[in-house]
């Protein structure tokens, strides 16, 4: 199935970013091993403050081991009811501290999310499709994952390739159809001084 749902910008992007969006309805086919590895390749080449690199990931996949079980587990219920049944689950985590120096990085959490970006940016390219979630028990993950103290669980995040939104419950059909928007970028992007909107 092919992702129709671009983005509404006002200069043309790229079309990886522009196709990039967040469904909830996954097929039951199988993320390659190749593509997962480009997925993951992407985010290990984005950039991060000083070179640490704070970004972990716990890789589910339905079918082998226990980690998908597991991280669907920490997911609240809302979100299991769908995400289940993605054929790949991870759990994203940064590094509280500088390798080097020990010293909180009061970054890992933004260089984890540029990680992110650059993810779901690949599986765009690769006809993939990503949705992040906030909702999840990071203390259940900590647990189920052997997530050692010194590392932050972030957020959730189901992969694979998109399905009809009528495969979903109704409430959620719902949703997946809805007319993609942002706001404008005159209320988000500033010139010279916050609230002074860009003019591009």
């Amino acid at each position: 199935m092919t992702n129709d749902r671009l983005a509404h910008s006002s200069v043309p992007l790229h079309d990886p970013i522009a196709k990039r969006w967040s469904p909830r309805a996954f097929t039951a086919e199988a993320v390659t091993r190749e593509d997962l590895t480009g997925l993951l390749e992407a985010a290990r080449w984005a950039p991060s403050c000083f070179g640490a690199e704070p970004w972990r990931f716990v890789v589910g996949i339905k079918g082998s081991g226990s980690g998908h079980e597991r991280i669907a587990e920490a997911l609240v219920e809302a979100n299991r009811i769908w995400a289940a049944s993605a054929p790949v689950l991870m759990i994203t985590i940064a590094r509280d501290t500088f390798e080097y120096n020990g010293e909180p990085n009061a970054w890992s959490k933004h260089d984890v999310g540029l990680a992110m970006g650059q993810l779901a940016i690949e599986a765009t390219a690769r006809g993939l499709v990503v949705h992040q979630m906030g909702g999840f028990d990071a203390d259940k993950a900590r647990e189920l994952l052997g997530i050692p103290d010194g590392f932050s669980p972030i957020a959730a995040c189901a992969i694979g390739h998109l399905a009809p939104a009528d495969t979903l419950p109704e409430d959620l059909c719902d949703k997946e159809a809805a007319e993609r928007a942002r706001k404008p970028l005159g209320e988000i992007a500033f010139e010279g001084t916050f609230g002074e909107a860009f003019q591009g």
